[in-house]
């Protein structure tokens, strides 16, 4: 059983009946006591595992990925194996890396003893192709997706999405990376060898037993655990070129955000989002990840000083005063990786980032053909009892209901979403089909950092969030897409909606029932 000790500071500070304690949530201190984190002091002696890139096989003259979700016994730390699941290994899975323009084609063969599907999340694929849980994969069976790569360079990833068995599926271990390269990506000549000087750190967390078992218990409403995993490795250390290097970061975390930054305080550039390279390089020193989000970052390591990669508390996540307790129970500052820099590793690519990187289409609101709002959070008016094991937050009202399609989108509109979060605790949104730009948050234009592609935000409490985007290429009026927050266990316990694409006469009112299917309940 995992035990927590509140240290005699904070006893104190509540003892003394300060009043900025009852101004926080009871969300943000269910987040705060049951999710603290034991990272510091490591001594980072484990090399950093590398996914390995996954090469395709030539199957009838075309180059298809076999990816084979698997269950596995892997060691983390302590004294024995955890057990695990991933894809054609124990743990996680390999990086598939593309082109634009490339025409895909994966066949997943779920070899788990339970049903999986694989998501392409943040890719623009045909609603047959999403990997939602309508297109459920049993034991035993393969799922062959084929689809034509029409993102730009952009780091994507790969995971689970079956009907609330997402979060603990993740937890596992089934994730992976999804890179993609064009034609402008690769003229800019940013750090681009892979493992090398184009380093992938997927972060995530993870609750073990005193002798190194996986521990996945939902603390309050999510699942959070007390030691980061980086790639999978435990106590992490990685070498990279002494001079600019490129990281991409996934948040692959069920719930915890991080505020990324480095031990020293050194300026580092942001180059991407989500969806795609921004229009020209942000200099930062703190980068703010909530679950299911990306970005890339060039880091100068000219000086050869190692330096810890850490998560900091900070006030856009939690106000001030919950940044305060955050820091004082040890949920505040926690070391991530060490970074080694070597010399000799490869001469650089470039010296200097270029300061152009791409070319973003801004619509203007007044083209928007159409105006949504969600609400999260909020009293439940509809939605059945959800299999997942998460709190029912509902959206608009309303919990998941594989037969209940939400809204209706006419293929090639430009719509605006407002995402108004009448919660206590932020929530994540995400939604597939396509990439988004922020419009604003409560009125106010979004940070240069947030000024690119996207396809997950954080969105705060009581805050109102808005985004413009267009809906092309792909319809149905049978196979809908989804949006949800990407708290996993949120997401599992119903808070998610559906939406279809429709080329067509699009005056129908939501919700209606997808033809051949019965209500959750």
């Amino acid at each position: 059983m995992l035990r927590f000790k509140i240290p005699p500071k904070l006893i104190t500070i509540l003892a003394m009946g300060l009043a900025v304690v009852l101004l926080v949530s009871v969300p943000v201190l269910n987040y705060l006591f049951f999710s603290k984190v034991t990272n510091a002091g490591l001594s980072f002696t484990e090399p950093l595992q590398l996914p390995a890139l996954l090469e395709p096989k030539l199957i009838n003259g075309e180059k298809v990925f076999e990816l084979t979700p698997i269950a596995g016994e892997t060691f983390f730390r302590g004294e024995k194996t955890a057990r695990t699941m991933g894809y054609n290994q124990g743990f996680m899975g390999p990086t598939i890396r593309v082109n634009r323009g490339d025409n895909f084609v994966a066949n997943v063969t779920n070899t788990l003893d339970v049903d999986t599907t694989v998501h392409w999340h943040g890719m623009h694929v045909p609603p047959e192709m999403d990997g939602t849980p309508h297109q459920n994969i049993a034991p035993g069976e393969t799922w062959v997706s084929r689809f034509p790569i029409l993102n730009e360079a952009s780091t994507m990833w790969y995971h689970p999405h079956p009907h609330g068995k997402t979060a603990e599926q993740v937890f596992r271990g089934l994730v992976g990376l999804f890179l993609i390269e064009d034609e402008n990506s690769q003229g800019l000549g940013l750090p681009n060898t892979y493992g090398v000087d184009d380093i992938p750190l997927v972060i995530q967390e993870r609750l073990f037993d005193d002798d190194g078992g996986l521990h996945y218990e939902l603390n309050k409403g999510a699942y959070y655990g007390d030691t980061i995993l980086v790639n999978g490795t435990h106590n992490p250390f990685v070498e990279v070129p002494a001079g600019l290097v490129r990281l991409r970061l996934l948040n692959g975390s069920n719930a915890r955000a991080y505020h990324f930054g480095f031990e020293d305080d050194r300026t580092f550039h942001q180059i991407a989002t989500d969806g795609g390279l921004l229009e020209a390089p942000v200099a930062i020193d703190r980068i703010r990840l909530s679950p299911g989000e990306r970005v890339e970052v060039v880091v100068d390591f000219t000086d050869a000083a190692s330096v810890l990669l850490k998560s900091f508390p900070e006030n856009g996540l939690l106000e001030t005063a919950e940044s305060v307790l955050a820091d004082l129970i040890g949920n505040g500052h926690f070391d991530i990786l060490k970074i080694v820099p070597q010399p000799a590793i490869i001469p650089p690519t470039i010296t200097a980032l270029p300061a152009k990187l791409n070319d973003i289409k801004r619509w203007h609101p007044d083209e928007a053909d159409k105006v949504r709002r969600l609400v999260l959070g909020g009293p439940v008016t509809a939605g059945p009892r959800m299999p997942g094991p998460g709190p029912r937050i509902p959206i608009n009202g309303k919990l998941m209901d594989m037969a209940r399609v939400d809204e209706i989108v006419c293929l090639n509109d430009i719509e605006i979403w407002e995402i108004v979060n009448r919660g206590g605790q932020p929530h994540p949104f995400h939604i597939h089909d396509v990439q988004f730009l922020i419009l604003d948050r409560n009125g106010a234009p979004p940070a240069a950092t947030e000024a690119g592609w996207k396809d997950t935000v954080m969105v705060e409490a009581n805050e109102t969030l808005r985004f413009i985007t267009q809906f092309t290429t792909y319809s149905s009026t049978h196979v809908p897409y989804m949006y949800h927050c990407h708290i996993l266990e949120h997401e599992d316990g119903g808070m998610m909606g559906q939406f279809l694409v429709v080329d067509m006469e699009c005056d129908l009112d939501a919700p209606i029932v997808l033809p051949g299917m019965t209500h959750d309940h």
